[in-house]
């Protein structure tokens, strides 16, 4: 064979060992992000933030996950969308939600709360005759539709409140501006500011969870499917939120808040950095048992607490298994928590 077919055929051959010893330490293509459609309670807002910021900082892209947030509204029934399985996911506003799921014999489940205390409120002007909810029976009280069969029903359990007292909230402060010996209801991060600025006056105002109102709120529902069959999808989305809602509150929240005012243009900066303020302030995400267990705890004990107290009120019927309605295989693992302060030196 002359030199040079030898050598071509050597080189040949060279390319036919090196070839697949290159191809075995390639790395193989990256696995494309999974589909995930969630579903807020409401229009984006400063509740939402650490959804939108797992969104916008691409938390839940690390994931594996291709998210996108729809936006709730008076007209987007969140429990009937997951329980139809027309979202992977959806915020529920409060422990009713999954446990009327349970007792519709629908197939989805809380997998995170990220509120460990509901933002309902009762809401008075400056006076001397009101000092805790205690006082506030016999009084009118302008509550929601939506409210009488929720935790209206723990107020009168706990304080002896009565249907007669009952007046018609329908989310216009005008009525309460208008009469100093008016109270109504609200959402810590919302009305208070709201009649702050419009009315110029400092209400009181009384978080009924302070109270013992053992309601979680901003519950992540997930498809009873998917946290059968797609546990690591489930996992992978409450970790990101998590991680989200620590950085939403703890960092810079501008990634989130520019995500929030495109999809809701009523939202302003104010607006948001307030609502920042009362839950830091009032440790909404990060306090009570998510302080320990971390970002979207829930425990059987609490579970057990709030079912039992419908259950006597006739809410719901004895038979209804409350372990349907949620489940901590998700969460508990202490994502999310504060780290003390480190101590000063001496």
């Amino acid at each position: 064979m002359p030199a040079l077919s030898r050598r071509t055929a050597l080189l040949a051959l060279a390319g036919t060992i090196a070839g697949p010893a290159w191809a075995a330490t390639a790395k193989p293509p990256a696995p494309k992000p999974v589909k995930v459609t969630f579903v807020t309670d409401w229009k984006a807002q400063a509740e939402h933030g650490g959804f939108y910021q797992a969104l916008a900082t691409g938390l839940y892209k690390k994931a594996g996950l291709d998210v996108t947030i729809k936006q709730g509204g008076p007209s987007v029934n969140t429990p009937q969308l997951i329980a139809a399985g027309a979202v992977d996911f959806a915020m529920g506003s409060n422990h009713f939600q999954p446990l009327n799921l349970v007792a519709a014999d629908a197939d989805a489940m809380a997998v995170a709360a990220i509120f460990q205390k509901d933002p309902q409120v009762l809401i008075t002007h400056d006076r001397a005759d009101i000092k805790s909810i205690a006082d506030m029976k016999g009084k009118p009280i302008m509550i929601s539709d939506a409210t009488i069969s929720t935790c209206w029903i723990w107020a009168k359990s706990r304080y002896g409140f009565d249907d007669k007292q009952i007046r018609k909230y329908t989310f216009n402060l005008a009525p309460f501006l208008a009469d100093k010996k008016a109270i109504q209801q609200g959402y810590v991060t919302s009305e208070p500011y709201t009649i702050a600025k419009e009315g110029k006056i400092k209400p009181k105002v009384f978080l009924l969870a302070d109270a013992g109102y053992p309601g979680y709120s901003n519950l992540i529902l997930a498809r009873g499917k998917d946290v059968r069959e797609r546990p690591k999808i489930v996992q992978a989305f409450v970790d990101a939120s998590i991680d989200g809602w620590s950085a939403f509150l703890n960092g810079d929240p501008k990634p989130a808040n520019d995500l929030i005012k495109r999809d809701n243009p009523d939202m302003t900066d104010d607006i948001i950095a307030q609502a920042i303020s009362e839950m830091k302030t009032r440790g909404m995400v990060q306090g009570a048992d998510a302080a320990t267990l971390g970002v979207g705890a829930m425990t059987d004990a609490r579970w057990n607490t709030f079912f039992k107290l419908m259950k006597d009120n006739k809410v719901y019927d004895d038979k209804l298994d409350v372990t349907k309605a949620y489940t901590t295989k998700f969460v508990n693992k202490r994502r999310g928590v504060k780290a003390p302060p480190a101590a000063k030196p001496r």
